[in-house]
């Protein structure tokens, strides 16, 4: 079996916090319709999203990944064929949707007359993109060649279309827009991953792009580098790190973000610092927070003033006890983290993450919107091209406990994918994207696959059968 799979102060609109104490009835919220858990309720009361998943998590207590990844030290992750157990029941086009789920800070964004208050926002949901990674440790399927997926959220005002355009090197394309012309968000990502005996790195290559229409203004920025510990041994968990640069290419305004390693002791673990500045290089804002709770925005003059005072804090002993080093001889030890961010006075609240469901551990550590997304709604599958992730037997089977089923479903559609490969080989047959094509971003001048429009027209005569 060759599976070929990859492990792959802001016045306008902010409210500004000035205690150390953090109130969820801060955050900002996009007037909607939204249940306290995070899903939403079709206004007439007809029908609402699935808050669980049809089966909880497969046990993978009985599987070793040690005998797969043991000789694939420092190598590249392209061709490993791994068990399906340690997948999660979403294909990667379904969890490139996950960007979306704080779409309320791009409509905030949107509605904001300051561009650096626009930026601070963007910059927020920059961070949020990643939020949905928390301790979401297993692998979603690597879709297929031609795969789409199709995400239509009314209440939230967007509609988004992905597909798979390249399967060597793999290649998802997304495209969203929002549906009162307001906003688009698009980008294509080439995930590459490596194993370093004890963890996987994921390097998550592409460019985001988010272009606010009403302003011409067009921000762009890369994710940061993600790290999976424990592959062999120990309890799993994630951190992100490295600098993330967004660019507003219409004004010249900059955010630099650095999504901090976790270091000695884990003392940095989640979090998320950096600064914005004007196109004269002079420092607006500082931005704050942990990319798995929530981001704050501050004057840096208060900044500056709350680092000084808070010098004598910093030089007190440390609690060796109750720290640990994130290099352990056996296991990286997962640091012990504080729960909240340390609010400094005059700071206003960007973005809070939403929590998640009391069973989420028992549901692959989803959220609550990542608990939809492969629920077929009422009389969609007749309206769903052939390719689209909801559709696919391996993943329907995953989600709903048959482990047995999922596996070699999953091998099927791979041998199916091999023999089309072939075929066309034979023929000398290109392939040929369907709503994605291989050009230039206007805006960075670096290749990137752009919407060719017409998936929403619903004439899909000339899809593949892949499944």
């Amino acid at each position: 079996m060759n599976s070929e799979e990859e492990f792959y102060d802001a016045e306008t609109g902010l409210e500004s916090d000035d205690s150390c104490e953090v109130s969820f009835k801060d955050a900002l919220v996009f007037d909607g319709t939204k249940a306290s858990d995070g899903s939403t309720t079709r206004e007439n009361g007809v029908w609402e999203r699935r808050k669980s998943l049809p089966a909880e998590m497969i046990s993978r207590n009985n599987f070793s990944v040690w005998s797969i990844l043991k000789k694939c030290i420092g190598m590249e992750l392209s061709k490993i064929a791994m068990p399906v157990v340690f997948n999660e029941p979403l294909s990667f086009l379904q969890r490139i949707s996950e960007y979306m789920e704080h779409t309320h800070l791009v409509h905030e964004a949107c509605s904001l007359s300051d561009s650096i208050d626009r930026m601070q926002v963007v910059a927020a949901f920059a961070v949020s993109s990643v939020a949905s990674q928390w301790e979401r440790t297993g692998k979603p399927f690597n879709p297929l060649l031609g795969e789409t997926y199709e995400l239509i959220r009314e209440d939230e005002g967007y509609r988004l279309i992905s597909e798979q355009v390249s399967h060597h090197p793999p290649v998802s394309a997304f495209h969203a827009q929002s549906l009162k012309e307001e906003f688009e968000f698009h980008g294509s990502i080439y995930p590459k991953l490596k194993f370093w005996g004890k963890s996987v790195e994921a390097e998550p290559k592409g460019t985001m792009t988010l272009e606010l229409l009403k302003h011409k203004e067009a921000y762009t920025w890369t994710n940061p580098m993600c790290c999976v510990h424990n592959i062999i041994l120990g309890k799993l968990w994630i951190e992100q790190y490295g600098t993330v640069e967004i660019i507003n290419h219409s004004t010249g305004d900059k955010c630099v973000l650095t999504f901090k390693p976790c270091g000695m002791f884990g003392k940095e673990l989640h979090r998320v610092e950096g600064h914005i500045q004007d196109r004269s290089k002079k420092k607006r804002r500082v931005i704050y927070g942990k990319w798995t709770e929530c981001m704050y925005s501050v004057d840096p003059r208060l900044y500056e003033t709350y680092r000084k005072s808070d010098k004598r804090a910093a030089g007190e002993p440390k609690k060796l006890r109750t720290e640990q080093s994130c290099e352990g001889e056996d296991a990286d030890e997962m640091p012990e983290v504080q729960e909240t961010v340390t609010v400094i006075p005059g700071s206003a609240l960007l973005w809070r993450i939403t929590p998640r469901p009391a069973h989420s551990a028992q549901m692959y550590n989803f959220t609550s919107f990542a608990m939809t997304l492969n629920e077929l709604e009422p009389d969609m599958e007749r309206l769903l091209p052939p390719t689209d992730c909801r559709l696919r037997p391996d993943i329907r089977a995953m989600e709903s406990g048959d482990i047995d089923a999922a596996s070699n479903e999953k091998e099927r559609l791979e041998e199916k994918q091999r023999a089309a490969r072939r075929e066309r080989s034979v023929e000398e047959e290109e392939w040929t994207t369907r709503w994605f094509q291989l050009g230039t971003n206007p805006h960075t001048g670096a290749e990137d696959w752009l919407y060719t429009g017409g998936y929403f027209d619903r004439n899909y005569t000339h899809c593949p059968n892949i499944y």
